[in-house]
């Protein structure tokens, strides 16, 4: 069973940016839904657990090994799939593994040979092994990527924002894929797609502007919401009016009606029904409730 436990990780970057403030987790075995927007700290803290960077304060512990102090024995254990990643333009995928691997320090020709092929495979991209990766799709490129996070068998797996731009059926495959490897090691999904996390990953965290806003399994959290999120179409020029009478949790477009959800512990008024809550009402309920508690700081 492995463990990665993060103490008190700060972050703040030579201009002034406070990236990440104080951030604790533990985690164990499994898929692990890191979910926040855009600029909410994910990759920052993704480098800080992938010794890529170091904190400013805080520690790090990797199956009981502190890995600011030992950067080397995490990167030994980690397998990362970065946002993006470059490619060499005209070199095949079986031979750029191949290559990747003997920098891993797989050196033995049998068992690269072995590793190689069988995430490949693993990866459903055997029958294009040959083809140049610059060449791939974009789904195919991220499974590419994959494979080249699980050489050397690694105990831990950071993919970050790894099924942005997917068509539907690459982000199922990946997802069938993902879930897999989070079987038997830690894996950790930073994304601020919401169907992730709440299609794969049994446990989550909510970052945003460097701080974990809450973090419980996705069945809890919408679980402790539920018969609180209220549903109801209005007309898109009261939208002001509404965001000023209720905690609106989000507002959109469904074929040109403005269909709003607020949370409420009884019904709003008329015309209100109750919802399903999904993951996505928990994580705009969540921001919401950070950014009032930010604004009477404030005042």
């Amino acid at each position: 069973m492995n463990s990665l436990v993060l103490q008190n990780i700060t972050k703040i970057y030579p201009n002034g940016v406070n990236a990440l403030k104080g951030v604790s987790l533990e985690l164990g075995n499994g898929m692990f839904g890191l979910l926040g927007p855009n600029g909410a700290g994910k990759s920052t803290l993704m480098r800080t657990i992938a010794a890529l960077q170091s904190p400013n304060e805080g520690r790090i512990f990797f199956n009981g090994t502190d890995t600011i102090r030992n950067p080397q024995f995490m990167r030994n254990k980690l397998g990362y799939l970065p946002q993006e990643f470059g490619v060499y333009p005209k070199i095949s995928a079986q031979d750029l593994l191949n290559h990747i691997a003997v920098l891993k320090g797989i050196l033995n020709n049998t068992e690269r040979r072995k590793q190689v092929e069988g995430l490949l495979n693993q990866t459903n991209l055997y029958a294009h092994r040959k083809k140049a990766v610059s060449s791939f799709s974009g789904g195919m490129r991220q499974r590419f990527g994959i494979a080249l996070a699980l050489l050397g068998n690694p105990q831990l797996i950071i993919v970050d924002e790894p099924t942005a731009g997917l068509d539907p059926e690459e982000r199922n495959r990946f997802h069938n894929l993902l879930s897999e490897i989070g079987e038997q090691i830690i894996v950790i999904l930073s994304t601020h797609i919401v169907e992730d996390v709440s299609d794969l990953c049994p446990q989550m965290a909510i970052l945003n502007d460097g701080e974990i806003v809450c973090r419980d399994s996705p069945k809890t959290l919408m679980k402790q919401m539920q018969g609180k999120v209220w549903r109801k179409t209005i007309r898109k020029e009261l939208l002001n009016q509404y965001e000023s009478s209720h905690l609106l949790i989000s507002s959109k477009l469904v074929m040109g009606e403005r269909i709003i959800h607020v949370y409420a512990n009884e019904k709003p008024g008329e015309d209100f029904y109750p919802v399903s809550v999904q993951l996505e009402d928990v994580y705009f309920h969540t921001l919401k409730l950070q950014s009032i508690r930010k604004e009477e700081v404030a005042c």
